[in-house]
């Protein structure tokens, strides 16, 4: 049998694989709010097969499924690594006349597809993580009116996977917790060993955010924060990950920058925080930040190296008289 063309790679597919790691449903367990839309999938399209795919650097992974024995398929094999190349729902009619698929295990064999359509899940900065596609044994097609319809239910899915991601936020500042820090830290650091790429990790405190909270209320700190991190992820690519730690605390993690680079951002950074107004403004109060800085070294074994030492950096700053950024490296 001949082989299969392989999958299309989509131009975004780095910060697609990114934004897909940091939804944190990959490997998870059944969830009922999935299970009702392919449900209701099933019950519009009359497919016997019905799944949300999410698609991953090397398989797809079904985080919900109707009518499949298997939980993943390898990416070579997947009708939505195919799909997730367009922003419109794609439907391939009948595979055995398609030369992307003709001679696919999943159509020569079970579960001997036939009709696929498949809708994006696209992300609100437009990186698409996987579909939700319906299947058929059998050849048909869509209407326009119907894949319409297909396309409204992936946005149902999508917005059940947004919900999910904005629960496990900060509810002042929109940021990820440490939980999410430390696992999508523990990625990066992974990916950025593997590709030989730069990684640097800033930890920053707001200087004397209690004066600010006592002095004017905590409603008044809250937003105080609220326009830190506004400020602060002005200077972040879409790469990049920001994370609230503790009270005061947050974390940059910057993907792809040499450590002179990560320094003139934190640099920067504390001089705008700097010159920021807020509550305080007119008064003897000055808002000032205290940052440690490091970055990605050959003798390190994982991401907490980098905390850690990040951390030791920003007492540094805190003991020698704040509102300024230190740094350790190692091996420089």
């Amino acid at each position: 049998m001949a082989p299969f063309p392989s999958f299309p790679v989509p131009v975004d597919e780095d910060q697609r694989l990114r934004d897909l790691e940091r939804y944190g449903v990959l490997d998870t367990g059944r969830d009922e709010h999935f299970d009702r839309i392919l449900d209701l999938a099933g019950a519009i399209f009359h497919t016997p097969i019905v799944a949300i795919s999410l698609v991953e650097s090397d398989r797809q992974w079904f985080l919900a499924h109707r009518g499949l024995d298997v939980q993943e398929t390898p990416r070579d094999q997947s009708f939505c690594a195919h799909a997730i190349v367009h922003d419109e729902v794609m439907v391939v009619p009948d595979a055995r006349s398609d030369e992307r698929f003709r001679t696919n295990p999943l159509v020569c064999a079970d579960p001997h597809i036939r009709f696929y359509a498949g809708a994006p899940l696209q992300t609100p900065e437009g990186h698409n993580l996987g579909t939700l596609c319906i299947i058929d044994r059998e050849p048909r097609d869509l209407t326009q009116e119907q894949r319409q319809l297909l396309h409204r239910l992936a946005q149902l899915a999508m917005r059940e996977l947004e919900l999910r991601r904005q629960a496990h936020l900060c509810p002042v500042t929109g940021l990820p917790t440490r939980h999410t820090f430390l696992s999508i830290g523990a990625r990066e650091f992974d990916r950025s060993r593997r590709d030989h790429r730069c990684l640097s990790l800033l930890l920053f405190d707001v200087d004397n955010l209690r004066l600010i909270n006592n002095r004017w209320g905590h409603e008044a700190g809250d937003q105080v924060l609220a326009d830190v991190v506004r400020l602060a992820c002005t200077f972040l690519k879409e790469r990049d990950f920001a994370a609230r730690l503790g009270d005061g605390e947050f974390a940059m993690l910057l993907v792809g920058i040499d450590p002179d680079q990560a320094m003139a951002l934190a640099d920067g950074l504390r001089t705008a925080v700097a010159h920021m107004p807020g509550v305080y403004t007119h008064s003897d109060f000055c808002l000032h930040i205290s940052g440690g800085l490091t970055a990605l070294a050959a003798s390190d074994r994982r991401f907490t190296d980098l905390v850690g030492r990040a951390s030791r950096a920003l007492e540094l700053a805190k003991g020698n008289g704040r509102n300024q950024i230190a740094s350790l490296y190692e091996g420089r």
